[in-house]
């Protein structure tokens, strides 16, 4: 049978496995993690909203019933073209045909040095870092002394305001000014600082000029602090610089930009600015007709010039167009062109706040939170995910209560060490000997 091999099971690679459950071939999809994840929510996970298993399904349980397919644990390194094989650390493995849906990685600029202290925010190890740093965050402000350091502990820059920016913004206010009242001694969350920096003049800057002002309104309206042709020039352990000014902040998230999977470039095949590969209208690599490339690592533009976006539904939408033009051509038919049918795109922004593009219909505000919540509820995956998301944004919204809040792991040493020491030289043993130790006061008047 006709081998197919899909790398990434995220949306596009996912639609492409489950489309082809019915066809004559063999499938196989190769993971790095062996669970789907609901990208779109993962800004949930990282404000404590969610649990990382509401938005995340294993890949074996999605396609247990497909006895055509089987899985594979693994993370790919190489492909070979010439003699069709897929090549991972510690093995290979042949195709027939090629569905390559490796999906995106952050891009920093050229400035891949900012990572370790602007995490992104593209997988659930991403998501429970980045709670794990706010949470630890108001723990630091609670036992910081100095009002200056503690202003910086409680101050969030977020850089970026597309969808993801603007959604990790809102969450973070309502984490900080609702969720967090009345639980520290020392500290009032209500004063977070919580900035949104963005490089463009507006918020959500591929949406119509209208709602990213509505957007920007809401953001203000909920307390978020919204600077636009904001242009960051540096990011370390104690802030940010946008341009000649400082921003002091412990904790900084990077909501900026994307970069394709350096995956394709083992292809040998032109690719664009942003490193994606330049399709054939049929989703196909030029030169290498047994292969699609889909999702983010596809550059196609549509019938009117404009570029498909690199978001959930384009990807759903062409991993379902590459099974069928599979199966054409076992069926020896011709493949067919790919036409992306916008649906609109929304963008949350808080409770009972977002914004709608739907091409004539603009929405703001609850309606469009409504649309937001149905939409997203739909395609989560996974009977079980639909009821605890709808559960647990239904306790959310009535109490504010987000009980996702564990800090994990290890912790880490959150102040500066200012206890005072004096050493006492002289033992009968020879051995040096510390005095007892003061701790300094945080306790406020």
């Amino acid at each position: 049978m006709e081998h197919v091999v899909i790398i990434g099971a995220g949306f596009g690679g996912l639609y492409a496995a489950k489309a082809l459950r019915r066809a004559p071939v063999r499938v196989t999809v190769i993971d790095r993690h062996n669970h789907h994840t609901f990208q779109p929510l993962l800004y949930q996970v990282a404000t404590a909203g969610l649990n990382a298993s509401d938005i995340a399904a294993p890949i074996r349980r999605v396609l247990r019933r497909q006895k055509n397919t089987s899985v594979v644990l693994a993370e790919v390194k190489a492909i070979d073209p010439v003699h069709k094989r897929v090549i991972f650390d510690d093995g290979e493995i042949g195709y027939d045909t090629l569905v390559v849906a490796a999906g995106a990685s952050h891009s920093y600029f050229g400035h891949d040095e900012w990572a370790a202290d602007a995490p992104g925010l593209k997988t659930v190890d991403d998501a429970l870092e980045i709670r794990r740093r706010i949470l630890l965050a108001f723990e630091a402000a609670e036992r910081e002394p100095d009002p200056a350091r503690r202003r910086a502990w409680m101050t969030f820059v977020i850089v970026g305001a597309g969808p993801t920016g603007v959604e990790l913004a809102g969450a973070l206010t309502e984490l900080a000014r609702h969720t967090l009242r009345r639980e520290f001694r020392h500290i009032d969350p209500i004063e977070a600082h919580i900035i949104l920096l963005e490089g463009a003049g507006q918020v959500l800057p591929t949406y119509v000029p209208e709602l990213g002002q509505k957007a920007r309104e809401q953001l203000i309206e909920l307390g978020v602090d919204v600077r636009t042709d904001a242009l960051v020039t540096r990011i370390d352990s104690e802030g940010v610089s946008v341009g000649d000014k400082r921003i002091e902040a412990k904790t900084v998230l990077w909501g900026a930009g994307v970069a394709a999977s350096a995956l394709v470039r083992s292809l040998d095949v032109p690719l664009d600015r942003a490193g994606r590969v330049l399709v054939e209208p049929d989703l196909t690599v030029p030169g290498h007709e047994d292969i699609y490339v889909i999702g983010d690592l596809a550059s196609l533009k549509q019938a009117d010039g404009k570029p498909v976006p690199g978001v959930a539904p384009a990807a759903i939408q062409q991993g379902r167009h590459a099974a069928r033009n599979i199966m054409r051509t076992l069926e020896g038919l011709p493949r067919l062109p790919f036409r992306y049918r916008d649906k609109g795109s929304l963008a949350t922004i808080g409770r009972a706040a977002a914004v709608g593009d739907f091409g004539r219909v603009k929405l703001s505000g609850f309606t469009a939170w409504l649309a937001w919540l149905v939409i997203h509820i739909v395609f989560l995956i996974g009977f079980r995910s639909r009821v605890l998301v709808l559960f647990s944004w239904a306790l959310s919204y009535l109490t504010y209560e987000r009980g996702a809040r564990l800090i994990t792991g290890e912790t880490p040493r959150l102040l500066e060490d200012r206890r005072p020491r004096e050493i006492e030289p002289h033992r009968e043993d020879g051995a040096a000997r510390s005095l007892p130790v003061v701790e300094h006061a945080t306790t406020r008047a």
